[in-house]
């Protein structure tokens, strides 16, 4: 019998794979509607990525097959385009008709259907409908492909290794200074690169500055500048790394200390307890700081493809300089909040200790000091790399900043605007541009060097970033990702399933806006640690979008409290790469991170709610609901309606 219960584990995900869409198969046999074709793609896609029985990038495929085949997008269809003629010339004589057969009057706004050419007056044009192969490779996917990019760039050339060894310089060492200098660290880098690469890089110096910490004070490794073997930049291997901070101990060769007394013990557990705080602070500091920028983690692109796929007349209502007014706050409140309770939890109320008030450490701290420093002058000056891609990182968050800026004349209103003065330039435009250029820049001062093992042959610099270097780190799957809950969404309003989810949720009208958005924080937040954070995103942004216009609510109120809250993934190692790296190092138990994670958790609720009801209304107008999410389904919710004419009796043949 065990036997058969192992054999089953084993072959787990080949079983979900096979029966769950047979389990499934009831409700678009009974409900043969269009609606309910694209509920059973969602749920099944939901239930695989929930599983992770197939990867998530291919999971993400699957409405290019079920799409299609069950009619709810077609990848090939045309139709004709309606384009609207403003009359300006004398009416036709009496008793004379229009294109399509119809009075014509004078300053009259008619449709007329565009005609396949060589069938009479008209436009000629067609476009495809629904294709749902377009949706995996939109806007948003190119600002997530070009913002990646200048980070693999940063990262080449150990730019975030030199940025953090600074700023912990000028921080100091102290306990309590220690973990927030390591906080502000990581959420930073953790702004601009991905948060896996920022803690793989943060989580062996924070152990290795506690080695030093930790150490008998002899003086004698102050002097010599001992190297630290576990002061490695690279992702760490959990088969290499050891999990007790006793066995690393053993390893080194200074004195053996004497035998284990009550305060040589007491000493031990407040070590300990330390070290798991340095890791956790790294890891939840790169969850919190990839919310403050909109490339910073997928779910924030999540939210801007949904929008503008869901809503495409909303004027780019969510861009680079928007999210960042509203999210950066947010991540500030959150990651100090955060350093109080890591501070209390493991460190205790001892403040005058924490912050190293007294002489008790100040020979460990002068050793770990010298380590930062050690490491910092081993970078030497800064090279032509460093400097070029400093430059060109600096330029392109300048550029994102002034592209669209809504509080003033943006260059790309002045220089490349459309006929009504909006910047055709995207972010993700600026973003490959920037990439473009770190493949032409070369990495050294140009001129021509002897290629190493070949006298006289003469060898250019490489360049400041390479497609080797990108094939090897750049998540394709993400993209793949994305590209997937794009299309998703685009099904569920093209089957009519968002109308329906809609119609459902109007009772919610009678609950109050903030209570709705405190459900939908703690729903997500709880949802996000057992699953993806963009799979999460992906699959209730389009449920959020046709419930705020059932109850005419602003969408942008309950849909960017659900993106925030999905990256408050603190419990788990699971839940999120970061907390994975953190506990492979040792020295943490499920129950350590769980018990900081939770109240992370509540702490980050709190703050979410806090900003969508403060200081995100007037800079999103959420008071109001935008005349951009009206919905040919629904009434007028409190907008102006605008200039209707008659509708055109012709139709699309």
């Amino acid at each position: 019998m065990a036997t058969c219960w192992q054999g089953l584990w084993a072959y787990r995900f080949y079983l979900i794979v096979f029966l769950l869409p047979i389990f499934l198969l009831p409700l678009p046999i009974l409900i043969p509607t269009k609606e309910a074709y694209c509920a059973y793609t969602i749920i099944l896609m939901a239930l695989l990525w929930c599983t992770e029985a197939l990867p998530l990038a291919i999971t993400a495929f699957l409405p290019t097959v079920l799409f299609p085949m069950m009619g709810i997008m077609d990848a090939s269809k045309r139709k004709p385009v309606y384009i609207k003629w403003r009359i300006t010339q004398r009416p036709f004589p009496s008793g004379s008709k229009s294109p399509g057969d119809q009075p014509l009057l004078t300053g009259v706004s008619v449709s007329v259907p565009c005609k396949p050419r060589g069938t009479g007056r008209g436009c000629f044009s067609t476009v495809s409908a629904c294709q749902v192969s377009v949706e995996y490779l939109k806007d948003t996917n190119v600002l997530f492909i070009g913002g990646m990019l200048v980070a693999l760039a940063v990262e080449q050339w150990n730019l975030h290794k030199r940025i953090a060894l600074r700023v912990l310089l000028i921080i100091g060492v102290r306990p309590a200074l220690l973990i927030l200098g390591f906080m502000l660290v990581t959420a930073f880098l953790s702004m601009w690169i991905s948060n896996t690469a920022t803690t793989a890089m943060m989580v062996p110096i924070a152990h290795a500055v506690l080695e030093q910490l930790h150490k008998m004070p002899t003086g004698k490794d102050v002097e010599e500048g001992r190297s630290n073997p576990a002061f490695e930049l690279q992702e760490p291997s959990p088969q290499k790394e050891e999990t007790k901070l006793d066995e690393k101990d053993n390893k080194q060769d200074w004195p053996v200390p004497p035998a284990p007394s009550a305060s040589t013990a007491q000493k031990g557990g407040e070590q300990l307890r330390f070290t798991q705080g340095m890791s956790l602070c790294v890891c939840y500091a790169a969850s919190i700081g990839g919310i403050a920028t909109l490339t910073g983690t997928t779910p924030n692109l999540v939210l801007q493809g949904q929008v503008n796929s869901i809503f495409p007349q909303n004027g780019n209502v969510v861009n680079f300089a928007s999210w960042f007014g509203f999210a950066f706050p947010t991540m500030v409140i959150l990651l100090l909040l955060s350093w109080v309770w890591l501070q209390v939890l493991f460190l205790g109320f001892n403040f005058r200790k924490n912050f190293g008030l007294g002489d008790q450490m100040r020979e460990q701290e002068r050793a770990a000091s010298e380590v930062i420093q050690r490491e910092h002058k081993l970078l030497g000056p800064m090279t032509f790399a460093e400097k070029a891609v400093t430059f060109l990182f600096i330029l392109l968050v300048v550029l994102w900043f002034t592209r669209e800026p809504g509080f003033f004349t943006g260059w790309g209103n002045l220089a490349f605007s459309d006929k009504n003065g909006k910047s055709m330039p995207s972010d993700g435009t600026v973003a490959i541009l920037i990439a473009v250029i770190l493949f032409i820049v070369p990495s050294k001062i140009p001129g021509l060097t002897q290629e190493p093992g070949k006298p006289g042959k003469l060898k250019a610099p490489p360049a400041l970033l390479n497609w080797k270097v990108v094939n090897e780190k750049m998540p394709w799957n993400i993209v793949l990702l994305l590209g997937g809950g794009f299309a998703l969404a685009k099904g569920s309003e093209e089957s009519g399933l968002s109308k329906w989810l809609g119609d459902k949720l109007t009772p919610l009208e009678s609950v109050p806006p903030p209570a709705i958005a405190f459900i939908i924080c703690l729903l997500i937040a709880t949802f996000t640690e057992c699953t993806s954070n963009v799979a999460t995103t992906t699959l209730f942004l389009p449920i959020l979008a046709s419930m705020s216009q059932a109850i005419c609510l602003n969408p942008l109120y309950v849909m960017l409290p659900c993106t925030l809250s999905s990256s408050l993934a603190f419990m788990l190692p699971v839940a999120t790469p970061p907390n994975a790296i953190a506990f492979s190092f040792g020295g943490l138990r499920v129950t350590d991170m769980a018990r900081a994670g939770f109240m992370l958790n509540v702490i980050g609720v709190l703050v979410i709610t806090l900003a969508i009801n403060t200081w995100s209304i007037p800079m999103f107008d959420l008071n109001n609901f935008p005349s951009w999410a009206q919905s040919n389904t629904t009434g007028f919710c409190g907008v102006s309606q605008p200039n209707i004419t008659t509708p055109s009796p012709w139709t699309a043949v």
